[in-house]
């Protein structure tokens, strides 16, 4: 099989080096890709958002796959040209995608379909906005209701503030905080199964103790101890397979890779958000865990087959990513500097590695730095302990002039505790 990989960040890294290791896999290519994924792959230039460029590429390459990894040109619709010319992808319709791309399109599916989820007002001018916010009180939740590249949730005792990020965004949903630990779980679904993996939990604020600004996520774990497999046959019940159920109903069936943003509250699971592709960097430690072939589970998905697979394999372990962000990250990161230590960080037997997401190569073929979240140091371990030391070991081995990374990834959990608030109710549409 030829597969395509539509992006280029950490989130596509991940999948690419799975898919890598995949037997079924003959060619790997991916557009724009970074120097990481150059790797495993070959890279060609495309703009992500332009449906009919995708889906010529994808049909000059022969591609039997394509797998559309960012929120954008999801909601662009790039997944229904390439359908259109008879290849199969994994990514949901443009129509399907509006469950990320709106989250006032979110709160009516799940409303529909008896989903538990915040209460909430979709607001559109700031004295709506004024009369939500006193409603629900202090924390403040306000939410942009388009995609905005992690910079659309602002979560704030402070009322201005609130008004203000209100005012900015136009239409808004503000909604009742949710208490208690968050989770991550996605789920695969062609539009009828829904095949969850398994749940991560990330840390979305840019500091340890969940103190500084907002980020797109400074890292990840998986499994989480302090969650029974309980968790996950009740989040399949009450939130996935509805809500799959709802969409199929309005006639937008939702083919892709549904991601459950889920506070587990004092009364019980409650929706933070949906997403409608794989979430970074929650997907780097869940796909370092799957055992299960990576192209087949999503060609299953792309072709309506997802019923006839065997039930995932997965490995006992567990898997931290450390996040390693530019000088100035989340408000004005700094570029261009080199990035080196890579080869050192990376272990010989492969428990530890490094996933690009932010790179580009130099004229003299060094790597330099693109973005603000720049790598993903992923490790794994046979428990969480292990994994978190093999992950700091890597990342102590890098060299980014300015660079930043939180030191506390998975540390209550690996400590035997129970775990606390990570920010997942911070985010927005990542």
């Amino acid at each position: 099989m030829k597969v395509l990989v539509i992006g280029g960040g950490a989130r596509e890294h991940a999948l690419c080096r799975s898919l890598s290791l995949d037997p079924d896999v003959t060619e790997l290519h991916c557009a724009p890709g970074n120097a990481g994924i150059a790797q495993v792959a070959r890279l060609h230039p495309v703009d992500q958002l332009d449906g009919a460029a995708v889906a010529d590429l994808a049909a000059g390459l022969g591609a039997g796959l394509v797998v559309v990894g960012p929120e954008a040109p999801l909601v662009a619709g790039v997944a229904d040209a390439v359908r259109d010319r008879g290849i199969p992808v994994f990514g949901p319709s443009r129509e399907a995608a509006l469950l990320e791309g709106s989250k006032a399109f979110a709160k009516d599916v799940m409303a529909a379909a008896g989903v538990p989820t915040a209460r909430s007002y979709v607001c559109t001018t700031p004295e709506e906005a004024a009369d939500a916010l006193d409603a629900f009180g202090a924390p403040y939740v306000v939410k942009d209701d388009g995609l905005a590249a992690g910079k659309g949730v602002v979560v704030t005792s402070d009322l201005q503030e609130a008004l203000a990020h209100a005012a900015a965004c136009g239409r808004v949903v503000i909604e009742e905080f949710l208490d208690g630990p968050e989770v991550s779980l996605f789920a695969v679904t062609d539009g009828t199964t829904v095949v969850p993996l398994q749940p991560a939990q990330d840390f979305k604020r840019a500091h340890d103790g969940d103190e500084g600004p907002n980020t797109g996520g400074m890292g990840a774990y998986s499994p989480l101890p302090w969650a029974g497999p309980e968790l996950v046959d009740e989040v399949l019940a009450t939130v996935l397979q509805p809500t799959v159920d709802e969409l199929r109903r309005r006639g937008t069936p939702f083919s892709g890779l549904l991601y459950a943003g889920l506070a587990i509250t004092s009364r019980g699971v409650r929706v933070i958000e949906f997403n409608a592709r794989f979430g970074d960097p929650e997907t780097q430690v869940v796909l370092a865990r799957l055992r299960t072939p990576l192209a087949g589970l999503l060609l299953a998905a792309a072709t309506g087959r997802l019923d006839e697979l065997e039930p995932l394999r997965w490995s006992d372990g567990a898997a931290v990513t450390v996040v390693v962000a530019a000088e100035g990250y989340p408000a004005s990161p700094r570029s261009g500097d080199p990035v080196e230590g890579l080869a050192e960080a990376e272990a010989a037997d492969g428990t530890a590695y490094v996933l690009h997401a932010g790179t580009r190569l130099g004229e003299d073929g060094a790597v330099l730095s693109a973005g603000g979240r720049v790598l993903s140091v992923t490790a794994v371990g046979e428990d969480l302990a292990l994994a978190r030391r093999r992950a700091y070991d890597a990342v102590a081995r890098i060299r980014l002039a300015g660079s930043h990374h939180r030191t506390d990834i998975a540390l209550r959990a690996a400590g035997g505790q129970d775990a606390g608030r990570d920010g997942r109710q911070d985010d927005g549409a990542r």
